[in-house]
């Protein structure tokens, strides 16, 4: 008996590698997103990272509530299929996998241009694929093996953080604020301290890209679990982003950050602590970074599998392995990531706009997910709520920093965040379409089909029979062998003869006794029989007649039987024949 293997039941997560898991990636935008604040709000970007938190505190409630009422992978799609139409969770769905996409993208680019600046000779776009690839592997091994590595990363991250800070201020005790003070005498970048806060305030959001992780993978997680998720990334983001912030405005001249947007923590670690604190910084770069790639993977996994259950995709992507991954979701997502980083060639503004427009999108329809779930499903009991303020409030927080997104301006050369967007987004969403009407889709294809081709099939088919009478007309014509009594060899010469240069199915084999009393030959029947079951293309037909075989017999039969007399065969006579050949009108001889 064979022993069936069945697929190995997934762990749950516990808090620390449920938070480890989407804590990597909220947490790694520390490491750009202070340098994004201070260039658009100058020395009150520490302020709009605060005013972010704030933000962040009222969808920790939201979130709560949706998923608390719905514990389903699926994050926004979720809460949007159980409130609204398919058509709209689709929507929430291709912005949540078109984030997830570019996070993947982004996070893997991002540290490998961190570690290039360690191993100068590293190529990018290949160290890029092979990271991407190797948490393809630690993702197909299954999320318990993933959280291991995710909350290595994460603990990794946080100690980094601290050393640093801890250097930094060790730095200012001695060296003072000076720099501090004189960056706070600059003029504001944007000319007033409301518009630089608003334009600080839409950079800074991006700081929080990655809090929507846990929602598409709470069914791993144990009871009680994912609330605790939320809380963990919002102290974890409310402290260390605006204290970086804050100690970047201490110790870098604000003309200086620009230089050093994409490592400005590492050039902090440079400034208080020399070459090792700068690579130690790097090297956290690179590993927390990386730890936001298996966040991507973790998270589109669960929203996949989600949609898939809701046949928005083909059910073959459920297929599980025997760690209970879903490695064909894991595969189909590394091939389009991979995809994505060649056709831009590594070029990370090019996916900003993809990243910051569709997680901002998210954010927002979570917000109007939560907003449906209290007027359509207000019985469904939940562990917490939202105030009606609190929803509508993130909400217009979450629409400035997008409309602050669409209107910024452009690097020169380079498209607009909203076109590059609409660039991978619109094909994206052609797709869903085409899967959640694939039923019409495919009725209309067969009706252009029938429409099309129904007349050629119905002329093909004409056309066909008519040829087909043709060919039964022409093997209808009987053929006749005049016979003696030869033996079996000679008559199964007759049918080969027959079958190789006639187009016939019918032939009579004639004996013809010249008085009544005179015997046949009687295996001659027995015979005709045995070819027959040999021939069952060809109808045999055995006729025994009374008569004297002659010139005036076969005209007599032809008329007969309507059998032309060319259609009619007998062996080579002898030398006592009475007649010659000519004499019998056409006969010909075939033996």
């Amino acid at each position: 008996m064979t022993q069936q293997l069945t697929p190995a039941k997934p762990t749950k997560l516990s808090e620390l590698p449920a938070t480890a898991i989407c804590g990597n990636d909220i947490s790694s935008s520390v490491l750009y997103v202070s340098a994004l604040a201070i260039i658009a709000a100058g020395q009150y970007a520490w302020i709009t990272l605060l005013i972010v938190a704030g933000v962040l505190y009222l969808f920790r409630k939201i979130y709560g509530e949706v998923v608390g009422a719905l514990p389903l992978n699926g994050g926004a799609y979720n809460a949007l299929l159980n409130t609204t139409s398919k058509s709209m969770a689709s929507l929430a769905a291709t912005l949540t996998l078109l984030s997830y996409m570019a996070t993947a993208v982004i996070s893997a680019s991002e540290a490998m241009h961190y570690l290039h600046g360690i191993i100068p000779g590293l190529p990018i776009i290949g160290a890029t694929v092979l990271l991407l690839a190797i948490f393809l592997g630690i993702t197909i091994m299954g999320i318990g093996e993933s959280s291991i590595v995710a909350q290595i990363i994460f603990l990794f991250h946080l100690f980094s953080l601290i050393f640093l800070s801890g250097a930094i201020t060790l730095y200012l005790f001695q060296n003072g604020m000076d720099v501090f003070y004189a960056n706070n005498a600059l003029p504001l970048p944007q000319g007033s301290i409301t518009m630089a806060i608003f334009w600080g305030f839409a950079a800074a959001m991006l700081g929080i890209s990655g809090f929507e992780s846990s929602s598409n993978f709470v069914e791993e997680q144990q009871d009680g679990v994912f609330p605790k998720t939320l809380r963990n990334m919002w102290i974890v983001v409310s402290i260390c982003n605006p204290l970086m912030a804050f100690l970047a405005l201490a110790i870098v001249p604000i003309p200086e950050v620009s230089a050093h947007a994409t490592n400005l923590l590492s050039h902090m670690g440079q400034i208080t602590g020399g070459g090792w604190l700068a690579t130690m910084v790097s090297i956290d770069a690179v590993v927390v970074l990386s730890g936001a790639v298996l966040t991507a993977y973790i998270g589109v996994t669960g929203l996949l599998e989600r949609m898939t259950l809701d046949r928005i995709l083909p059910l073959y992507l459920l297929k599980k392995n025997k760690w209970g991954s879903s490695y064909r979701i894991s595969i189909v997502f590394f091939l389009l990531s991979v995809s994505i980083l060649l056709i831009t060639n590594g070029a990370v503004s090019a996916l900003a706009g993809v990243y910051t427009i569709s997680f901002l999108l998210v954010m927002g329809l979570f917000g109007v997910g939560n907003i449906l779930l209290k007027v359509k499903r207000a019985k469904l009991p939940r562990p917490e709520r939202a105030s009606w303020s609190a929803v509508l409030l993130a909400i217009i927080a979450v629409l400035c920093a997008l409309w602050g997104n669409i209107l910024q301006e452009p690097p020169p050369g380079e498209n607009s965040n909203l076109f590059i967007f609409a660039e991978y987004f619109v094909p994206a969403m052609i797709f869903v379409t085409i899967m959640l009407n694939r039923i019409a889709l495919l009725d209309s294809l067969m009706q252009f089909i029938e429409y099309l081709f129904v007349p050629i099939l119905k002329l093909v088919t004409k056309t066909n029979e008519g040829i087909q009478l043709t060919i039964d007309k022409i093997q209808d014509q009987e053929f006749v062998f005049f016979t003696r009594g030869d033996n079996l060899s000679n008559l199964n010469k007759v049918l080969l003869y027959i079958q190789e240069n006639e187009h016939t199915r019918k032939i009579k084999i004639v004996t013809v006794k010249p008085s009544a009393g005179e015997e046949v030959s009687e295996n001659l029947a027995s015979d005709i029989e045995f070819l027959d079951r040999e021939y069952p293309e060809i109808k045999i037909e055995y006729v025994c007649i009374n008569g004297v075989f002659g010139p005036g017999l076969i005209q007599e039969l032809s008329k007969e039987w309507n059998i032309p007399v060319n259609f009619m065969f007998i062996g080579s006579p002898g030398d006592h024949f009475p007649y010659r050949v000519a004499e019998l009108g056409g006969v010909r001889l075939i033996i």
